[in-house]
């Protein structure tokens, strides 16, 4: 893991890291210290009930979100991101004026102007906070940047949410708070000078200041990749499914507990900390690369561990005066509900990092931050509609464990409803999960893949399960050509149906199915997409390379694109070879986990891709391990 920790040394990334925790840290200060305050002081201030009080801050908040989110993505799309964060920590700054002004006034609309303005300097540095990683990171970093940004993020809300509430109930004066502010966001001001510079991608760009039309377009551009706009989606909707969650902490350590205020805080906590070891992990786990694997396996766990929590929720805990917390510790029933928090959190991130990523990496570079704002703007509405939808629940009498069971369950079905129309994730999932359960892949020159465009990949041919593991590490889709008795192996033909797979059979067996396997590379190539193939037409009965055949010369000859050339190692012997003479004879052959290689060398030109070019070059990747 010492990667991604690593990026906390370099000028590209520390110091933007600092001033986004810093700004999440004071956005969260501020709003909680002032919910406090209004909650236990709401008679000096206004006649409004405390309850209809702390929902308005959370509304007003959230309102700059769907007016702005559209200028702001106009905005990083424009200038350069570097120049927007200072300019937003300066309004940061001045925002924190505004407060002390309130304050000293004791003014409750002035007070909530300022907290309208916070929610304004979030909308505004929303899109800067995701499309600039692109620019800074190299891809095989953004997955550990997006994992540090997540863990970031929400240790930030932790403590601010605290700081805040223990800063309203400690001051003599109000006005301490919008001080202690100011203080933070000069800080923040201080650490986004050193943010190198990110250029604008569209400097051209006419900005529109209609948000109904803006918007609506911004979403327009997330839907031209359908991949993006349903991982954006995703995304939404696990800030609805987290958002819930947190917003019943309180009521749930009283009325399920039976804890008082520290009660709260360590379930806050609990979640928070697995969301950061969840992220954390992803780098690992994924090996550096966009993983969308993890995205199924996130919303396996997410589904679960609400489940449990609703199964393992206390009956009989609240009495007439809160247990300390000492006293809920020693609860076996405590713990089980801790687990479980802590796994959502763990969960939840393996669910959202690949997401961020994913989109980030897919977007349109010149489109990138508006999509972002779109992203940001169904983050918001999805928050809200899950807010009324649990509020309505609840007053129609439904538990608040009862509550979590209920999303878990609908938890289940968005994600069956999102693989359904993109396979992409589950296939990716299924691949990544047979991988790892057998074997301990290397792969070495992935960045040789193209990142967009036509390819031909080109791979030796050991085992049953080489596109399974081609597939696996490739950060993009591909359509394997392979022979039609393969494609229709049990299981593994569910994987080769649904990636788009293209059978092919010898012309003495089916010359039709060999003319149209040619077609639909030829098409699939046109489209822009890759196309894998094994040229030595069939698996090796002795792990060596046979000879390539001409078939990878006639396609080329219709479609001039370049090819990659990879090389697989450590299959042969397994239980997936012929080694026996037969495969899949012998279970648990070599046992489980033996280390296998994927080498991806440099792209060739079409003219330069001859068939014993290619042989030669994959024999070469390969090396003396078969």
């Amino acid at each position: 893991m010492s990667g991604q920790f690593g990026l906390l040394k370099q000028k590209r990334f520390a110091p933007f890291f600092v001033t986004q925790f810093l700004g999440a840290f004071n956005d969260n200060l501020f709003k909680n210290a002032l919910v406090v305050l209004l909650t236990f002081q709401a008679a000096q201030w206004t006649t409004l009930p405390a309850e209809l009080l702390a929902n308005l801050a959370a509304g007003i908040f959230i309102l700059p979100f769907f007016l702005f989110s559209a200028t702001a993505g106009q905005l990083a799309d424009k200038y350069d991101k570097a120049m927007l964060a200072r300019l937003v920590k300066v309004l940061e700054m001045l925002i924190m004026g505004i407060a002390a002004a309130g304050f000293f006034l004791h003014s409750l609309p002035v007070l909530m102007g300022a907290l309208f303005l916070l929610g304004l300097h979030s909308t505004l540095f929303g899109p800067v906070k995701y499309a600039i990683l692109p620019q800074h990171l190299h891809s095989d970093e953004l997955v550990g940047g997006n994992a540090l940004i997540e863990a970031g993020t929400f240790v930030a809300i932790l403590i601010g949410t605290l700081a805040g509430g223990l800063l309203a109930g400690s001051v003599e004066h109000p006005a301490w708070i919008a001080l202690g502010g100011f203080v933070v966001a000069a800080a923040g001001y201080l650490t986004s000078r050193g943010i190198p510079a990110a250029p604008a991608p569209d400097p051209g760009l006419a900005i529109n200041l209609n948000p109904l039309t803006e918007t609506w377009r911004n979403i327009n551009f997330a839907r031209q990749n359908r991949t993006v706009f349903l991982s954006i989606l995703g995304i939404s909707w696990f800030w609805l499914y987290g958002a819930l969650f947190l917003a019943q902490f309180p009521v749930y350590a009283k009325n399920v507990l039976g804890g008082g205020e520290s009660a709260v805080t360590l379930l806050l906590a609990t979640f928070t900390v697995g969301i950061g070891i969840g992220s954390m992990l992803c780098e690992r786990m994924s090996g550096k690369q966009v993983e969308i694997g993890l995205v199924p396996f996130g919303s396996i766990g997410l589904t679960l561990f609400g489940l449990d929590l609703y199964f393992a929720s206390p009956v009989g805990l609240a009495g007439t005066t809160p247990h300390q917390l000492l006293a809920l510790l020693s609860i076996p029933a405590v713990w089980r509900v801790l687990v479980d928090l802590m796994l959502l959190g763990a969960f939840g991130g393996f669910f959202i990092v690949p997401l961020y990523a994913l989109v980030q990496l897919r977007s349109s570079p010149e489109h990138r931050a508006r999509i972002i704002a779109a992203n940001n703007i169904l983050n918001a509405l999805f928050m809200v509609v899950g807010a009324l939808g649990a509020a309505a629940m609840l007053g129609a009498g439904l538990s608040i464990p009862a509550l979590f069971g209920i999303a878990a369950l609908l938890n289940a079905a968005v994600a069956i409803y999102i693989y359904g129309l993109v396979p992409e994730f589950l296939l990716r999932f299924i691949a990544w999960l047979l991988v790892k359960a057998a074997y301990r892949l290397r792969s070495e020159g992935l960045e040789n893949i193209p990142s967009e465009g036509a390819a031909v990949l080109v791979a030796n041919h050991v085992s049953f399960v080489d596109a399974v593991v081609i597939m696996g590490a490739s950060p993009r889709p591909l359509r394997f050509v392979m022979d039609y008795r393969i494609f229709r192996i049990p299981l593994l033909s569910f994987i080769f149906r649904h990636c788009g797979a293209i059978p092919i059979a010898s012309a003495k067996e089916d010359a039709a199915l060999m003319e149209k396997a040619f077609a639909e590379v030829s098409t699939a190539l046109a489209n822009g997409e890759l196309v894998a193939i094994f040229p030595e037409g069939y698996i090796s009965r002795d792990g060596e390379l046979q000879t390539f055949r001409p078939g990878i010369s006639r396609i080329l000859a219709a479609n001039p694109v370049p090819v990659v050339p990879l090389a697989l190692s450590g299959l042969w012997g397994s239980f997936f070879s012929r080694i026996d003479g037969e495969a899949m004879k012998t279970p648990f052959r070599r046992g489980l986990f033996s280390r296998i290689s994927l080498r991806v060398g440099a792209p060739l030109a079409a003219a330069e891709a001859t068939p014993a070019r290619l042989q030669a070059t994959v024999l070469a990747l390969r090396g003396e391990q078969r």
